[in-house]
């Protein structure tokens, strides 16, 4: 855990410093409030000691500056002119906890664990809210169907894989559930609780692709009107999934392989070092060795990328497993939608499984929903011939 120190004595400082180090926390310190506000922008502190009673910026202006900044940390305010009307202002200001010099070492033991755990619960809060979110979106393939031979040995693949922390490179044609596996992987690792990040790799412009994965400082470029944090940042103790990597950009490239190698990243404008802690997930649909060839992609960061390689078959390798996506797909648009179930005549789910699809599973999943819509009570050859073919 980051503690900053915020105070013009250097004594204070420096002696609650050693005593914080001496706890085992990673400690620095700033001797005013300017300072110690731009610390803290550059650098994720989870507590903020702060003086009031400063020269210059003094703590009120400093928690200012927090709110604005949106600082995330728990400031907790110091001072030897305490009083109750000063302490109320601070809380109402944002401030975790108000303490008097001097400083009791277990009254500042005791509110560094509770704005710990405040932290904690929060975050936890935040993360259960946008997995919420995530879940009720429409996505296809929430669980991995199928009992064909590939597909039995991409989930083997997983449950092997999913409790380290080696580095995934997942390969297959578009549709064929790339994402679904990567869910899968952190949802069965050992940072489940921890966050998990989707950057699709191609749909963000070359010129703004760093700022996205390694966030900007305030002012680094025009429209940067504020601290951004990265995806990696964001992911910190998670999972960060990397889609599409096959069209990262080379410098981009150069930066995701010194986070690989260093585990720390700067943001675009700043030189400061931020240490990190992501397993990184890759997928591409191109062949990123022919890639490496047409020099697209650097090879060291290849190596880096395929500790292990999960191939996601076609649906054209896993055909016996349509009948199972089918009906799984209709339970699922059905329920979503409120639709009446209909179920699926023997010719037609042989005219499905004849098909080739090219577009693999999102392409299935595109069709059944199709055919749920345009078809009568039950879905025909004739619906198939009509709507499909």
């Amino acid at each position: 855990m980051k503690i900053l120190i915020i105070d013009d004595e250097r004594a204070i400082r420096n002696s609650l410093k050693e005593i914080l180090t001496d706890e085992d926390y990673d400690v620095d310190v700033a001797e005013d409030g300017a300072q110690g506000v731009d610390m803290a922008l550059k650098e994720r502190y989870s507590v903020i000691f702060c003086d009031i009673k400063m020269p210059n910026m003094d703590g009120i202006e400093v928690l200012d500056r927090f709110a604005a900044e949106g600082v995330d940390a728990a400031v907790v305010m110091i001072s030897g002119h305490g009083d109750i009307d000063t302490a109320v202002e601070c809380i109402k200001k944002g401030a975790f906890d108000f303490i008097q010099k001097p400083l009791d070492l277990n009254r500042i033991l005791i509110t560094i664990k509770n704005a710990t755990d405040k932290v904690t619960l929060i975050s936890k809060t935040e993360r259960l809210a946008s997995e919420t979110t995530r879940l009720k979106k429409k996505v296809y393939g929430q669980e991995m169907i199928g009992e064909s031979a590939p597909i039995l040995k991409v989930r083997e693949m997983i449950d092997k894989v999913a409790p380290t922390d080696a580095r995934v490179l997942i390969t297959g044609a578009n549709g064929t559930g790339k994402e679904l596996v990567a869910r899968t992987l952190h949802q069965k690792s050992m940072r489940s609780q921890m966050p998990y990040i989707e950057v699709n790799c191609a749909a963000i412009p070359s010129e703004l692709i760093e700022s996205e994965l390694f966030g900007h400082e305030k002012g680094a470029f025009t429209s940067a009107v504020k601290q951004h944090k990265g995806k990696f940042e964001q992911a910190d103790g998670g999972t960060l999934f990397l889609d599409e990597i096959g069209d990262m950009s080379l410098a981009a490239q150069a930066k995701v392989l010194r986070v690989l190698q260093e585990k720390k990243l700067s943001r675009v404008g700043s030189d400061k070092d931020i240490n990190v802690d992501v397993r990184v997930l890759a997928a591409t649909n191109k062949n990123l060795r022919e890639e490496i060839a047409k020099g697209n992609f650097r090879e060291d960061l290849y190596h880096r990328l395929s500790v292990i390689v999960i191939t996601v078959p076609s649906l054209d390798d896993r055909k016996e497993d349509i009948p199972l996506l089918v009906n799984y797909f209709i339970d699922q648009i059905c329920s979503e939608t409120g639709m009446a179930r209909r179920e699926v005549d023997t010719e037609a789910m042989r005219m499905l499984v004849d098909k080739t699809w090219t577009g693999n599973i999102r392409e299935l999943r595109n069709v059944v929903e199709r055919l749920l819509i345009l078809s009568g009570s039950r879905i025909t050859a004739d619906d198939i011939r009509a709507y499909v073919y």
